[in-house]
C-alpha cells in the first residue's frame, strides 16, 4: 500500500482569503515524521518498480555503451597554456588540466573533481578561476546540494591548496590583475547573492572587505572578469531590470562604476572591446539592439548603434575580441551566431540544418584570430568548431561519439507547428527513427519548460536513443513563457498571461494526437522545476490527454511559497509571477497552482522527484503534491515520489548516478506504458 501523510490542517490566511493545507506540516524538515513519510515513500517507488530491476540495468547499460567514456575536450588556450577537461572511464567527475607549449605539450593536473567528491553523494563544482599570471586556481565546492560553496586556493606550482578557504559563497570568482585579489559574492539566507567581496590572498576570510551590498530584495548580484582581463564586472539584475559596475582589474583597490546608471525595466549586457564598451540592450528595443559608447563617457548621447531591433530577432547575447564580436540570436526557434567585424558588417554563421542549436564554445583569448562555437540538432551529436577569421575556413575539431553504430541518417528531425486556442502559432521540435509507425500506435514524450524566458534548444542525447530505438518520438514544445520567439514570446507567458503556457503545452498534445503520431494513451509529459508546474497544471486542466507524466522538482505549491518572503528565492520571483500581495496576482496565482487545484477526478500514472536540499523549489512542495494526490484522485493509477536525501535542485551529480537515474525514469515510463516485456 501506498504512504500516506498525516492530515494537519492549517489555516493559511491572505487579505480576506482562507485556505486550508492539509499537508503544510511537511514543511517541518528537522521533524522526524517527515524524515520518515519521505524515505515511506521512497520504499514505496522502489518496490513498485523493483520488477523493473533488469530493464534499469540493460537501460544504464545502452546509456552508457553509447558514451565515450574516456575523453577529452578540445584544449583551449589562454596565456602560455592550453586548458581541458578529461574524463576517465569508472570515474564520474572531470578531471581538469592543462598543458604547456602547445595542445599536445606536456599535461598537468590542476583540479581532479573525482578527489575533491571522494565519498560524498553528491558534489558540485560551483567556480574555476585561474590567476592571471597562471599560477594559482580559485575554485568553490557543494557536497550537499544546497548551492552554498566553499572557495579554496591551489598553488599550481606544487598542488597544493593554500589556506585560503571562504564558506557561504555563491556561483562565481574573478581576479584582478595582481593575482593576489580574488572578488566573490554571498548569498543571504533567503539564497539570493546579495553581496560583494575582495579577499587577498593569505589573509583570514573574516578579514575579508564587503564592497556593495544589494538592498533591494528583487535583485541578485554576480562577479566576472571580461574576456579582454582589463575589468573585472559585477551586476546587479532583477528579472527585468539591471546595472553594470566596473572595475579596473590593475586596481584591485580602487572603486566600482557604475556603467549606466539603472531604469526600471531597462536591461543591459556589458562587454569590454578593448577601446569601447559594448551595450546589448532593451532600451526602445523590445527583442534588444547592440550599441557601443566609449569607455569612460555615459549616457544615451554616447551610444552608437551597431545592430538595431527587429521584430522577428531576438538579440540574447554577446562575446566581445580583438577584431570581432560574436552576438547570438535566435529567430523562428533557433540560435545562431552572427560575427560583427571591425568595419561593422555582420554575417550569420551558415549551418547544414534547419532546426539546431549554436552556441560558443570556450574561446579564451581576446586577440585569437579563430572563433570556436558549438552545433547540435536533435540528430546532430554536439560539435566543436573552429573558425578562422581572416580566411572564413571551418574546420570540425571535434564530435562527441555517440558508440554502438549510431547511425543518424535513421533518424529524422522536423519542426511541427501547433495551433493554440488564441490563433498562437506554437513550435514543436521533434525527431523520430524513420520506421516508426504514423498511425497513433507509437508511443512519444513530450518535453515542455515555459518560464523565465528560457528556450529549450534542440540538441542532441544519446540517452535519448533508449526511447527512438524503442519506438518513441520525442518532442519539444516551445511554449509562451520560454525565449524561443523573442522577447514578447516570453511575455506572453508570464503574469496574467501564464495560463498560456499550459494551454499551449496542450494544443501541442492535442497537435500530436490529431497528426497521427501519438495516441493519448501512449503520450508521456515530462518537465522540471517551473517546467514541473507545468505538469501540475496540464495534469489538472487535462489529465486524458496523458498516459503518463514526470514532474521533476515541481513548483506546484507556487502561491503559498511566493507568499513567504523567509523562503530561498521568493521576492526575486515576484517579476515572473506576480506579486501575489497584489489581491489581482494572488487570485491568478490561485487559479491555476497544481497544489490548490487538485480535484476527485482520476490523474494519470505520475512519477515525482525531489531533493531534500533543493535550495530552488523545496521538497515539501512535490510532497505535499504527491499527498494531496493520493487523497483526492479518483484512479488507482500509479503515483510515485523519489526524494534523493542528499541533493538538490539539479539531481544526481556524478555522470553514472545521473544515467542510472535516467535509466530509471525510462523503466518507469516503459513499464506504465506496458512496454517494458518489449523492451
Amino acid at each position: 500500500m501506498p504512504p500516506e501523510a498525516a492530515r494537519r490542517p492549517t489555516v493559511l490566511r491572505h487579505g480576506g482569503d482562507e485556505r486550508i493545507d492539509a499537508w503544510y506540516w511537511l514543511r517541518e524538515r528537522e521533524n522526524p515524521e517527515v524524515i520518515a513519510y519521505l524515505e515511506a515513500e521512497n520504499a514505496y517507488t522502489e518496490s513498485e518498480l523493483q520488477h523493473t530491476g533488469e530493464l534499469q540495468k540493460r537501460l544504464f547499460e545502452e546509456i552508457r555503451s553509447r558514451v565515450q567514456e574516456t575523453d577529452a575536450t578540445v584544449p583551449a588556450r589562454k596565456g602560455d597554456h592550453w586548458y581541458l577537461r578529461r574524463t576517465v572511464e569508472g570515474l564520474s567527475y572531470p578531471i581538469h588540466c592543462r598543458r604547456a607549449g602547445g595542445e599536445d605539450g606536456p599535461e598537468q593536473v590542476i583540479l581532479d573533481e573525482n578527489e575533491l567528491a571522494g565519498g560524498s553523494e553528491f558534489f558540485a563544482l560551483g567556480a574555476f578561476a585561474v590567476s592571471p599570471d597562471g599560477r594559482v586556481l580559485a575554485y568553490s565546492t557543494d557536497h550537499t546540494g544546497s548551492e552554498r560553496f566553499t572557495v579554496r586556493v591551489r598553488d599550481l606550482e606544487s598542488g597544493a591548496d593554500l589556506p585560503d578557504e571562504i564558506p557561504n559563497t555563491y556561483y562565481g570568482l574573478a581576479w584582478a590583475n595582481d593575482n593576489r585579489t580574488l572578488f566573490y559574492t554571498r548569498p543571504d539566507r533567503a539564497m539570493r547573492p546579495w553581496q560583494l567581496w575582495r579577499h587577498g590572498l593569505g589573509t583570514a576570510a573574516d578579514d575579508d572587505l564587503c564592497l556593495f551590498t544589494e538592498v533591494d530584495e528583487r535583485f541578485y548580484v554576480s562577479v566576472r572578469r571580461t574576456r579582454s582581463d582589463a575589468f573585472v564586472i559585477s551586476v546587479s539584475e532583477s528579472m527585468v531590470t539591471s546595472e553594470t559596475r566596473l572595475l579596473a582589474a590593475d586596481d584591485p583597490a580602487g572603486s566600482f562604476r557604475v556603467v549606466e546608471p539603472r531604469r526600471d525595466g531597462i536591461e543591459y549586457t556589458v562587454d569590454d572591446g578593448g577601446d569601447r564598451l559594448l551595450l546589448l540592450t532593451n532600451d526602445a528595443a523590445p527583442n534588444f539592439r547592440l550599441v557601443e559608447r566609449p569607455l569612460d563617457a555615459s549616457g544615451e548621447g554616447h551610444w552608437r548603434e551597431l545592430i538595431g531591433h527587429r521584430e522577428e530577432v531576438r538579440l540574447e547575447d554577446i562575446d566581445a575580441f580583438a577584431t570581432h564580436v560574436a552576438v547570438y540570436e535566435r529567430a523562428e526557434a533557433v540560435r545562431r551566431i552572427r560575427l560583427l567585424d571591425g568595419e561593422g558588417a555582420a554575417s550569420v554563421i551558415d549551418q547544414p540544418e534547419a532546426v539546431y542549436a549554436a552556441a560558443a564554445e570556450e574561446n579564451l583569448e581576446f586577440g585569437s584570430g579563430a572563433f570556436r562555437f558549438r552545433y547540435s540538432s536533435l540528430v546532430t551529436p554536439p560539435s566543436v568548431f573552429e573558425l578562422d577569421l581572416d580566411s572564413g575556413e571551418r574546420r570540425l575539431r571535434k564530435q562527441e561519439p555517440a558508440l554502438g553504430g549510431y547511425d543518424p541518417e535513421r533518424y529524422a528531425t522536423e519542426r511541427l507547428w501547433a495551433k493554440a486556442p488564441d490563433g498562437a502559432q506554437v513550435p514543436i521540435s521533434l525527431v523520430y527513427r524513420r520506421d516508426r509507425p504514423r498511425d497513433g500506435t507509437a508511443p512519444a514524450l513530450l518535453y515542455g519548460y515555459g518560464s523565465y524566458e528560457a528556450s529549450i534548444d534542440p540538441v542532441f542525447s544519446s540517452a535519448r536513443l533508449s526511447l527512438l530505438d524503442r519506438g518513441f518520438a520525442y518532442a519539444i514544445a516551445h511554449v509562451r513563457g520560454g525565449g524561443e520567439l523573442g522577447r514578447r514570446w516570453y511575455e506572453s507567458g508570464k503574469f496574467e498571461h501564464k495560463p498560456n503556457t499550459f494551454s499551449d503545452f496542450i494544443a501541442c498534445a492535442e497537435h500530436l494526437i490529431a497528426e497521427g503520431w501519438v495516441s493519448p494513451e501512449q503520450l508521456v509529459a515530462r518537465g522540471g522545476s517551473a517546467g514541473g508546474l507545468l505538469m501540475g497544471a496540464v495534469a489538472n486542466a487535462r489529465p486524458e490527454l496523458f498516459g503518463a507524466i514526470v514532474a521533476h522538482v515541481p513548483f506546484v505549491d507556487c502561491l503559498t511559497t511566493i507568499l513567504d518572503e523567509s523562503l530561498p528565492l521568493t521576492v526575486l520571483e515576484w517579476e515572473e509571477w506576480g506579486n501575489p500581495n497584489d489581491p489581482r496576482f494572488y487570485a491568478l496565482l490561485k487559479s491555476y497552482s497544481p497544489y490548490d487545484n487538485v480535484e476527485a477526478k482520476a490523474y494519470p500514472p505520475m512519477l515525482v522527484t525531489a531533493g531534500l536540499n533543493d535550495p530552488r523549489v523545496s521538497y515539501w512542495e512535490p510532497a505535499k503534491w504527491v499527498a494531496k494526490l493520493r487523497a483526492t484522485k479518483t484512479d488507482s493509477n500509479r503515483l510515485l515520489l523519489r526524494t534523493k536525501m542528499g541533493a538538490g535542485h539539479m539531481g544526481p551529480s556524478g555522470r553514472y548516478d545521473a544515467w542510472r537515474e535516467e535509466a530509471f525514469v525510462y523503466a518507469f515510463i516503459l513499464d506504465t506504458l506496458s512496454l517494458a516485456e518489449s523492451s
